[in-house]
C-alpha cells in the first residue's frame, strides 16, 4: 500500500509541475517575421527575463520580472511575448526614449514622468553591440 500512496502522491503533483514549465515567447505572425526581415535583424533573444519599471523613481514604482523575447532591426526595437506587443521602438516613435547599460544589464527607457517605464535584460552575448544597435533605432526616431 505505501508504493500506491506514494504514486498517488506523485501524480497529484503532476499538473503543478506542467505549469511551472516556461513557455516560449518568440512566436510571432508571418506578416510580422516578413517585416523585421525586410528591415534587417541585427538582434535577436528569445524567452528572456526582462525587469520591467513602471514609473521609477516615483511614488507608484513598481517592477516585476517579465518572459519575453525582443528583436532589433535597423529601425525597430520590438519586445514581445508572442503576439503581445510590450514595447515598440520605430521611426515613429514620438516618446522619450534611450538606452543605457549598468553592467550587462541593458536598460531601455520610454516615456516620461508618471508614464516612464523601463524594460531592462541581460543580454545573450555582447551587451555593448546590443546598446549601440538599440540605440541606432532611438537616434532615428521622430522629435
Amino acid at each position: 500500500m505505501p508504493r500506491i500512496a506514494l504514486l498517488a502522491a506523485v501524480l497529484s503533483l503532476a499538473p503543478l509541475q506542467l505549469g511551472c514549465v516556461d513557455q516560449a515567447t518568440s512566436t510571432l505572425p508571418p506578416a510580422l517575421e516578413q517585416r523585421f526581415e525586410a528591415e534587417g535583424i541585427a538582434r535577436r533573444a528569445a524567452d528572456q527575463t526582462f525587469r520591467f519599471t513602471s514609473d521609477p523613481g516615483g511614488r507608484s514604482e513598481r517592477r516585476e520580472d517579465r518572459r519575453a523575447s525582443i528583436i532589433v532591426t535597423k529601425s525597430s526595437v520590438y519586445i514581445h511575448k508572442n503576439d503581445k506587443v510590450g514595447l515598440e521602438l520605430t521611426q515613429r516613435t514620438r516618446r522619450a526614449s534611450s538606452v543605457s547599460r549598468s553592467g550587462d544589464r541593458v536598460l531601455i527607457r520610454s516615456g516620461s514622468g508618471a508614464s516612464e517605464v523601463i524594460w531592462s535584460f541581460v543580454p545573450p552575448e555582447d551587451a555593448p553591440s546590443w546598446t549601440t544597435d538599440i540605440r541606432a533605432v532611438i537616434r532615428q526616431a521622430v522629435k
